[in-house]
């Protein structure tokens, strides 16, 4: 079956209630783990179906914005979502007071029982309107990016399309269009001040009900940060604060050097090279097609499973009208499909962004034997690692896509890692602040970005843009909108992709074994396992950065990049 035939239908809430109810009297008569994981099995190929609604539902409204049935049926699942939340913690509460729970745990992988503890503790019925809430305010910013349709030269641009643009190496042109860009924010920036006033505060209200100090306890919990806490959280911030940002300085200094400038404004930084930015060789078609002969030659796994995402159409790659802005990976269980969205814009990121939603599409699609949802995928800073990591194995294959100017994306993407590291840490730090201080105004909010971005970016000139100037950038960050602290998750898994690019460039043989027994493993791990599996070094050890670091130093260092 194709996407299109794949069937869709709302579920009828009462009669799930009265399923999980009806299971869960059976879990608790069970008499031995044997019964147990019997009706355990069977509530998961339930809880399996409403999940794959749920995600079809969303994929087809992010598809398209404008459709009315499915909009109706994403305010159906942001508005009910939370009863179903309500029936998962039940069935939690279940397994955590059974008699049985220490058989259980010898059958059924240890991070299942992690990841229910952390959902018991951020979820309670007294909740369940303020979550509603939450769902309600977070479509309205996904609703307000979609909606633009900025006028430039003539022509009507959506914010993807508009960004492409940004990349110019027209100087005056990028100049212009960047302009437009952030005059569209700049127009909506009480709106967008509104909806995360909102957020925070009725997370900030949230937390408060369930008995912790603020959001940030309870934001740790909702991202199952199982091997780390906020204190070495802020540890790792500080040894990218000292070993990557002086590393990210000096190739912005390059980067002007390359471009000729005598100095470097916002509008620049987007441009790395003065004959422009390497560009993929080929429209979307040809670019999947492509995609499926790199797929094939890396390996029989992944040639068999990037055919299965072509044949079933379970890519819908290029940006469009009232399409959903950015790109994700998406898994529909029930028909064990993972599905990649994206906007597609004609730079170079098209590569980056297909490449790596292909490292979600292929974990997920290597751990469809875990019937367990919450085991389907691992937490998001071990995803993000299969992700970041493909990006980086993928390099052999670059000229398929690049052509004469594979050269020139290597330096690209490999020095883009290095500055993107401190800009995570910087989101991620944003976020601690504002939710340690709920009550800030969003002036107070915005001079604490500015100021965190002169620590972490210090680079960074906006001059005659009083919109950025004021702090406003991160209105862009979708994560800081509808995901809080998900993003910390991407600096992590950049620093083990980069061991893995290391070990690319250093011909290791157990490579690819490593990354495929990740990907096998999905959820049964915690991260810092995953990353033991791996055979690689925690980002949380001392040094471990500063030694990947300086290896890609040495590498860019060695590359005369004025010639690309």
């Amino acid at each position: 079956m194709k996407f299109s035939e794949y069937k869709y239908e709302r579920p009828d809430l009462e009669q799930v209630q009265k399923h999980y109810a009806d299971y869960i009297d059976e879990l608790k008569e069970a008499q031995d783990a044997d019964k147990f994981m019997v009706v355990f099995n069977k509530l998961n190929q339930m809880r399996n179906h409403i999940t794959s609604m749920k995600t079809i539902a969303s994929l087809r409204y992010t598809i398209n914005t404008a459709d009315e049935f499915y909009e109706k049926e994403n305010d159906y699942w942001d508005e009910y979502s939370p009863f179903y939340q309500q029936l998962d913690t039940r069935l939690y509460k279940t397994i955590m007071e059974s008699d049985l729970l220490d058989e259980l745990k010898k059958r059924i992988p240890s991070t299942f029982f992690g990841i229910i503890s952390c959902q018991l503790k951020a979820f309670d019925d007294a909740i369940m309107e303020d979550l509603q809430q939450e769902n309600r305010i977070a479509t309205q910013y996904d609703k307000l990016k979609a909606s633009a349709k900025i006028e430039f030269e003539g022509k009507i641009y959506n914010l993807p399309g508009i960004s492409a643009l940004c990349e110019s190496k027209d100087r005056e042109l990028r100049k212009k269009a960047s302009e437009a860009k952030f005059k569209f924010y700049e127009e909506h920036e009480a709106e967008f001040d509104r909806i995360y006033d909102e957020l925070v505060q009725v997370r900030d209200r949230m937390a408060k009900k369930l008995g912790f100090k603020n959001f940030t306890e309870l934001g740790y919990l909702r991202m199952t940060r199982l091997d780390y806490d906020e204190n070495m959280v802020a540890d790792y911030r500080k040894e990218v604060l000292e070993n990557v940002v002086p590393l990210a300085c000096e190739l912005v200094k390059r980067q002007k050097e390359r471009l000729c400038l005598d100095k470097m404004e916002y509008y620049d930084l987007n441009v790395e090279f003065e004959s422009g930015n390497p560009t993929p060789k080929g429209h979307c078609k040809e670019l999947v097609e492509k995609a499926r002969q790199m797929y094939h030659e890396l390996s029989k796994e992944t040639g068999e499973f990037f055919d299965m995402m072509i044949d079933r159409e379970l890519l819908d790659l290029e940006s469009k009208p009232n399409k959903a802005g950015g790109g994700y990976c998406s898994y529909i269980s029930e028909y064990e499909s993972p599905f990649i969205f994206s906007n597609f814009n004609g730079t170079s990121g098209d590569v980056d962004v297909l490449t790596h939603e292909a490292g979600h599409a292929f974990q997920v699609y290597s751990s469809r034997h875990h019937a367990i949802p919450e085991l389907e995928f691992p937490t998001y800073e071990s995803c993000e690692i299969h992700s970041m990591s493909m990006e980086f194995i993928t390099w052999p294959w670059s000229h398929l896509f690049f052509g004469e100017d594979t050269a020139k994306y290597h330096f690209l993407h490999l020095s883009s890692a290095v500055k993107f590291l401190p800009y995570g840490v910087l989101v991620d730090h944003f976020q601690h602040e504002v939710y340690n201080h709920p009550h800030m105004t969003p002036q107070e909010r915005k001079a604490t970005w500015r100021k965190l971005e002169k620590m972490y970016l210090p680079y960074k000139n906006y001059e005659g843009c009083d919109f950025l100037e004021r702090g406003n950038y991160w209105f862009q960050q979708g994560h800081i909108f509808s995901d809080p602290f998900y993003y910390i998750d991407y600096t992590l898994a950049q620093a083990c992709s980069l061991q893995f690019w290391k070990r690319c460039q250093e011909h290791d043989p157990d490579m690819w074994k490593d990354y495929v027994a990740i990907c096998k493993a999905g959820g049964t791990q915690s991260f810092l396992e995953i990353v033991r599996t791996a055979h690689l070094t925690s980002p949380f050890e001392r040094g471990s950065l500063k030694e990947i670091v300086d290896f890609v130093k040495i590498y860019l260092d060695n590359v005369d990049d004025k010639k690309l």
